[in-house]
């Protein structure tokens, strides 16, 4: 990185849920520290009847206020990690859907944090940048589990094509407890929307957005440059 910078951004898993919602749009609207917060925004379900119309206006305001992304649950609204079928082609499906609405989205975080080669060139080919390398290692993941590790952002390699990645580095919790200690250079604080019906979480939040506000310069997430050149393979766990 040139020099120290933060971002945000949020995974909106639930739009169409009025008091997750309230919380969220309340929150990006206050832009606390000053973020622009980005929005991750997870399309609509159509097999479980949730509303385009309502989701279309929402993601609408959403994007009026700062970077818009997808967030893609491959199993639906409650699984987020594929079981099967082709994930890349559900990300090109999606982001068209979204290109027709003019929502085209500039972001992009696989949900579970998953990423594969075929998923990072599909992103490539379509101009997506993507956000969903992580510096940490999620919990709950099993070992080798296909995703990205990343502590800074970077071009990946995907065969002829490049991808640019800008890798999330802090929870919610982790960014509480790092906003008065030491921080990286780059500090990507990401948390998701239902995160915000305890109000506990909400408060620290806030809190630590307006310190780590004033220790980092403050950029939108879009506007990130990849930084060095790797292949894909370099920040893979899995093929």
């Amino acid at each position: 990185m040139a020099d120290a910078c933060a971002v945000v951004s949020c995974h909106v898993e639930q739009p169409l849920d009025d008091r997750v919602w309230s919380a969220f749009s309340d929150l990006q609207a206050s832009r606390p520290g000053g973020f622009e917060i980005a929005a991750l925004t997870r399309p609509p379900d159509h097999e479980t009847g949730e509303s385009e119309s309502l989701w279309l206006a929402r993601a609408r305001i959403l994007a009026a206020r700062g970077p818009f992304g997808l967030h893609t649950h491959w199993g639906g609204p409650a699984h987020a990690r594929p079981t099967g079928g082709d994930p890349a082609g559900l990300v090109r499906e999606q982001v068209a859907w979204l290109d027709e609405r003019g929502l085209r989205p500039s972001l992009f975080a696989g949900g579970g944090w998953y990423m594969d080669a075929d998923v990072a060139a599909t992103l490539a080919e379509l101009g997506v940048a993507d956000c969903t390398a992580t510096a940490f290692e999620p919990s709950y993941l099993e070992p080798g589990a296909a995703r990205l590790t990343l502590a800074e952002p970077a071009t990946l390699r995907i065969g002829e094509v490049s991808l640019r990645e800008l890798p999330a580095t802090h929870s919610l919790g982790m960014a509480a407890r790092a906003a008065v200690s030491r921080l990286p250079a780059y500090v990507h604080v990401y948390f998701h929307d239902t995160d915000l019906l305890d109000a506990r979480r909400r408060r620290a939040l806030a809190w630590a957005l307006r310190v780590i506000g004033r220790r980092r310069r403050r950029e939108r997430l879009d506007r990130l440059h990849g930084g060095a050149e790797l292949a894909f393979s370099a920040a893979a766990s899995a093929p």
